[in-house]
C-alpha cells in the first residue's frame, strides 16, 4: 500500500496543487466516470490509485491497481469528497490546425481561469458539434483535474490545442475562418452573424471579458438578455455554440 511520501503519490500531489500534468505528461483523473471515459476513449491509463474499498468495484481489464489509504488520497486530491479512485491519463493535445477540417466549429478560451468553466465549455463544444477547442495562452490548464472533471469526459474526445494569441490569429487569417468574439455591448446578435460557415468563437476571462487587442479583430456578437447585462462565461459559450448548431442544421 502507498503511502504519502511514494514518488507516485507525491508527484501525483505535486501536478494537483499545480493543476497541470505531471512531470511524466500524465492527467490526474478522479473518480469511477472520468476512468470510464477514459477506457471507452481508449486512452492510454499509466495508473491507477485506489482505497481498498473502490478497487472492489473496478473492471478487471485495467492496469495494475495501486492502493492507497483513504487518508492518502484525501491528501492529494482535488475535491472534498473522494470517490476513493484517481487515474493517470495520457491525454494529448493536438496541433492547433488539426481543428479546422471540414467546417470548422472552434472555441477558443482567452483567459478563461475558472477550471470549472474552462471543462463546462468543452462540455458544450462537444454537445453542439465543434470542431475543437483553443487554450489561448492564460487560460486554465486543459490538464488541470478540475477543468477535467467538469468536462466529463469531453477532453478525452473532443479536439484540443494550446497556442500564442499571435499563432492562432495568423491561422484565422490564412484559413479564412471568421472570428467572433462574445461581447454583452455588441451592435450584432447571434442569430444575425453567420455562424454556420468557418468560424472560431472567443470567450473572455470570467471579469474582464476579451482582451481588447484580441477583440479588435473580432466581430463582436451579444447574447440578448433582459436585466442583466452579462452571463457567466460558460453559460455565454454554450448560447453561441447551440446557435451555430442551430444554423448549421
Amino acid at each position: 500500500m502507498l503511502g504519502v511520501h511514494h514518488p507516485l503519490v507525491k508527484s501525483i500531489r505535486k501536478a494537483v496543487q499545480r493543476g497541470a500534468r505531471t512531470e511524466d505528461g500524465f492527467a490526474v483523473a478522479e473518480g469511477f466516470h472520468l476512468l470510464e471515459e477514459a477506457i471507452a476513449a481508449n486512452l492510454r491509463i499509466a495508473a491507477i490509485l485506489a482505497t481498498p474499498t473502490a478497487a472492489a468495484r473496478l473492471p478487471d481489464n485495467i492496469p495494475p491497481v495501486h492502493l492507497v489509504e483513504e487518508s492518502t488520497l484525501h491528501q492529494i486530491s482535488s475535491v472534498e469528497t473522494s470517490q476513493g479512485v484517481l487515474s493517470l491519463v495520457a491525454v494529448e493535445e493536438h496541433p492547433l490546425g488539426a481543428l479546422f477540417h471540414r467546417a470548422p466549429l472552434v472555441i477558443a478560451l482567452d483567459g478563461i481561469q475558472d477550471p470549472g468553466n474552462a471543462g463546462t465549455i468543452i462540455r458544450s463544444a462537444e454537445a453542439f458539434g465543434s470542431t475543437g477547442a483553443v487554450f489561448l495562452k492564460g487560460s486554465v490548464s486543459p490538464w488541470n483535474p478540475k477543468t477535467l472533471r467538469a468536462s466529463a469526459g469531453s477532453l478525452f474526445r473532443l479536439p484540443f490545442a494550446l497556442a500564442e494569441w499571435e499563432e492562432f490569429h495568423r491561422e484565422m487569417q490564412k484559413r479564412q475562418i471568421a472570428l467572433y468574439s462574445a461581447h454583452p455591448r455588441a451592435k450584432s446578435r447571434i442569430d444575425q452573424v453567420p455562424l454556420h460557415g468557418a468560424c472560431a468563437i472567443l470567450i473572455g476571462s470570467e471579469g474582464r471579458g476579451v482582451p481588447p487587442d484580441h477583440e479588435r479583430h473580432a466581430i463582436g456578437v451579444r447574447i440578448p438578455t433582459t436585466g442583466v447585462e452579462s452571463l457567466n462565461a460558460a453559460l455565454a459559450a454554450g448560447i453561441l455554440l447551440y446557435e451555430a448548431r442551430r444554423q448549421r442544421s
